[in-house]
């Protein structure tokens, strides 16, 4: 009986002994776990609060990047620009002097130029003007200056970025395939091969060639804007009085010549006709003398009778 009492006593202290060790064992993973939870958090605070600044330098240089990209953007813009202008001017051949003039101060040049005239009292031209696109609104200040009176006042601006953009992508991945056809006809060995790369390349390099002229195109369009200018002069015609009417002692002298030779005329006229008639005229005269002799004797004898 003692035995069996002493054996449960011993179970007993056995079991405390064991429940006390878990349970310290227990808390004191427990506390470790909060150690660590408190250390990770304690990092991960430090670590955030030393992050907030670099984070927002980085924002900071991000916005400026995105705003110097903008500004970069807006500057590269591409726009086609084309005016058309009808001008009244004063005097024609002045004003076109005037734009030649301020076509070559600008750096441009006349691309086309004719004039035509309707009679003496209008006068009409075209001009196609290319100017640099920065001096191309004081150009058209300038033009429209010389005008008399504006007709009409067209302007067109077409963007061409896009397009530009679309060929510059084009043609960079035109010119990797170029390089790779290049790499491959370099390490080809077999003369089929060689053939079939250099038919590619030919045909990569004549798409290359096409792009970069549209591109080049696209730049001097953008450049350089267009400016059609449609000239038109009214003259008033006032007739100017001749020299010769108001010269008195010239007229005279005309006059005077003018009627010495129609005597002159006359009488060298009667000269040739005398004498030119004369056998006709010696006839008449006998045959008046004739008659006058009849007619005096038949006149006496009728006196007498």
């Amino acid at each position: 009986m003692k035995n069996g009492i002493q054996l449960f006593i011993i179970f007993i202290m056995t079991l405390m002994v064991i429940l006390t060790g878990c349970s310290s064992n227990n808390s004191r993973s427990e506390s470790g776990k909060m150690n660590v939870e408190n250390m990770a958090q304690m990092d991960s605070a430090g670590s955030d609060n030393a992050e907030k600044p670099s984070l927002s330098a980085s924002d900071k240089s991000t916005a400026n990047k995105a705003s110097e990209t903008v500004s970069l953007e807006v500057q590269s813009k591409m726009v086609i620009y084309q005016a058309d202008l009808e001008l009244r001017v004063k005097k024609f051949d002045r004003t076109v002097r005037t734009f030649e003039e301020k076509v070559a101060q600008y750096g441009g040049y006349i691309a086309e130029s004719n004039v035509a005239k309707a009679g003496k009292e209008q006068i009409s031209g075209h001009m196609k003007i290319r100017i640099p696109q920065k001096h191309f609104q004081d150009f058209l200040h300038d033009a429209e200056g010389q005008a008399v009176e504006v007709f009409q006042r067209n302007i067109i601006g077409q963007d061409v970025t896009e397009e530009y953009v679309d060929l510059e992508s084009r043609l960079k991945s035109k010119r990797v395939v170029e390089e790779r056809l290049l790499s491959f006809m370099n390490g080809a060995v077999k003369t089929e091969d060689l053939l079939k790369i250099s038919a590619d390349l030919a045909a990569v390099q004549e798409e290359i060639e096409t792009i970069e002229g549209k591109m080049k195109y696209l730049e001097n369009q953008t450049s350089f804007s267009t400016v059609n200018i449609a000239l038109y002069e009214n003259k008033i015609i006032v007739p100017d009085i001749e020299k010769d009417k108001l010269n008195t002692w010239e007229k005279t002298k005309k006059q005077f010549m003018k009627s010495t030779n129609l005597l002159l005329s006359f009488f060298s006229g009667l000269v040739v006709f005398i004498f030119g008639n004369m056998p006709i005229i010696i006839l008449f005269i006998i045959l008046a003398a004739a008659g006058i002799v009849i007619y005096k004797k038949r006149k006496q004898q009728r006196n007498r009778d």
